[in-house]
């Protein structure tokens, strides 16, 4: 049996989150252990029951490499409600390309940063330019990119022991983590294998980042003028660095997958989010992807070129979405449920604070649904809407829907130029906002007034509206009125959006296109996608 320590870290609160500012920490959790909630009110039980304890722990742990480089260690057991596991730790440095099997009754564990491979570099080393490699335990010479492969099988579950726990793909390195709808892959805390979380529980670890050789746009080393551009991973005690000029980057493959109760603080204020990618490119894949009760945001894009499809945010303390430094990303089919009263905008759009610098942030959001689920006013924290465009982005939004009752819709804001300000276009948008609806503001030459977020929005025009009342069923399935709006046609943006199913109809979900997100998510009281399992639980199969 596991001893769990509890502890309390004192920040800015739950209900101060308005007043932590764009650094600070809304909500740095606990240890890695035990979440203490000293603000919410108890939660409604989620709506899934917990399983009974029936898993037996498996007798012993795998052995991944035949010549033992990469050794996992057998760390006893731990209980929870749900039954025994033998626990796994992962090295702290994964050197060889493993795959970690599913076996029933054994869990894998991070005790601390879990790096695969070796940073790389910039472009890959080449021999007679050795590069050495910024990653802890690397410090040979790199004449080429490691090269390894961290391989994860459906139905996997990784837990953190810490909440310094992390994982790190380096540069020149992949993670090839493939679930199935059935037996999705999931990354949690200890605190959810021993049953002790509840619907506020938030900020017990890291993360997953995948750090790539796109261009970015914010640089820690090198300029964007000279293309040398890279940047440094927030929060990291040791260099986790990401950069480069190769925008097709593959740092691997990621579906069917869920990552819980994530964004533990680093250090200095900073905090990971439940999925980082930070300077991928285009030969990433990412799909079906939950992030659930992050502390920082459900998912930030740090430039390089992010496609996905099919994104699940619940609970997410800061973000939903948060796209900056210069990140061209294309989504499809994505729900943003933040929790009752929590959380910051549905979306944070913008270049942060580096305006005149290229690439421009660029996103493109295809079937979309934000929903604020709050019964009372409330300011959405530092962002002050449901959404906030910045500087040096160009949005562009099709066929979905914000509802946020009891909250500004859109705020625009610049601190430069009219060359560099945020655009936003958007086609059969719908809004559902308190009388406000629109902020624009801002300390550059050419802030936005909230007449000019209104004609960038375009009610009454290319079929979108801001005097909607929304008729979702369960929660985030489209009614009559949603079903009502036309559609346009994505395919004019990218190749990447598919084509348009039948029916097809604005949002994420209706009837004919729910089966998307069944099966792989986790269920909790704000958002019951059908899954039969509840976030707070490990699944027993």
């Amino acid at each position: 049996m596991t001893n769990f320590q509890r502890t309390l870290l004192l920040g800015c609160g739950l209900a101060a989150l308005s007043g932590c500012g764009p650094d600070g920490v809304a909500s740095p959790g606990t240890s890695g252990d035990v979440n203490v909630d000293i603000t919410n009110p108890a939660p409604t039980p989620a709506p899934s029951p917990t399983p009974t304890a029936t898993v037996k722990p498996a007798g012993a742990c795998p052995t991944l490499t035949n010549d033992g480089s990469v050794e996992l260690k057998d760390q006893g057991t731990i209980t929870g409600p749900t039954g025994e596991y033998r626990i796994c730790e992962l090295p702290s440095l994964i050197k060889k390309s493993v795959t970690l099997p599913k076996v029933n009754g054994l869990l894998y564990a991070m005790n601390g940063r879990v790096d695969v491979g070796c940073d790389g570099g910039f472009k890959a080393p080449t021999a007679g330019a050795p590069y050495t490699s910024t990653t802890v335990g690397c410090s040979t010479p790199l004449e080429a990119d490691t090269n390894v492969t961290l391989s994860i099988d459906p139905g996997v579950i990784l837990y953190a022991r810490t909440g310094q726990s992390w994982i790190a793909v380096n540069r020149g390195n992949k993670i090839n983590a493939v679930g199935t709808a059935s037996a999705p892959i999931i990354f949690t805390s200890q605190d959810n294998v021993a049953g002790i979380n509840t619907d506020s529980s938030i900020g017990q670890w890291g993360g997953v980042v995948l750090l790539g050789r796109g261009r970015i746009s914010d640089c820690d080393v090198g300029t964007t003028a000279a293309g040398t551009c890279e940047r440094d991973t927030e929060g990291a005690v040791n260099l986790a660095r990401f950069g480069g000029n190769d925008d097709s980057y593959n740092a691997g493959t990621m579906k069917y997958f869920q990552i819980r109760y994530s964004g533990f603080v680093l250090s200095s204020n900073k905090e990971l989010q439940a999925l980082t990618p930070e300077g991928i490119g285009s030969g990433t894949v990412i799909e079906h992807f939950q992030s659930h009760n992050s502390s920082d945001d459900g998912m930030e894009l740090f430039g390089g070129v992010v496609n996905i499809k099919g994104y699940v945010a619940t609970g997410a303390d800061d973000d939903s979405l948060d796209v900056d430094t210069g990140a061209r990303a294309n989504l499809q089919n994505v729900l943003l449920i933040q929790r009752p009263g929590q959380g910051d905008a549905l979306m944070e759009i913008d270049s942060n604070g580096k305006e005149t610098e290229t690439p421009r942030t660029n996103l493109k959001v295809v079937n979309f649904l934000g929903l604020q689920l709050s019964t009372s006013a409330s300011n959405e924290g530092a962002d002050k809407a449901a959404t906030l465009f910045r500087g040096n982005a160009d949005i562009t939004l099709y066929n979905g829907a914000i509802i946020t009752p009891q909250n500004e819709c859109i705020r625009m804001t610049s601190n430069t130029d009219s060359a560099n300000r945020a655009t936003l276009t958007a086609r059969s948008v719908v809004l559902q906002c308190n009388s406000t609806k629109y902020i624009g503001d801002g300390s550059g030459s050419a802030p936005f007034t909230a007449d000019q977020v209104k004609t960038a929005f375009g009610a009454g025009s290319n079929n979108n509206s801001d005097t909607f009342t929304n008729t979702l069923t369960m929660t985030f399935v489209n009614g009559a009125n949603e079903d009502a709006i036309v559609t346009a046609d994505p395919s004019t943006l990218s190749s990447f959006f598919a084509a348009a199913p039948s029916p097809y109809h604005i949002g994420a979900a209706w009837s004919g296109n729910t089966a998307w997100y069944k099966g792989w998510t986790c269920d909790s009281s704000y958002a019951d996608f059908g899954s039969g399992s509840a976030c707070t639980s490990l699944p027993t199969t």
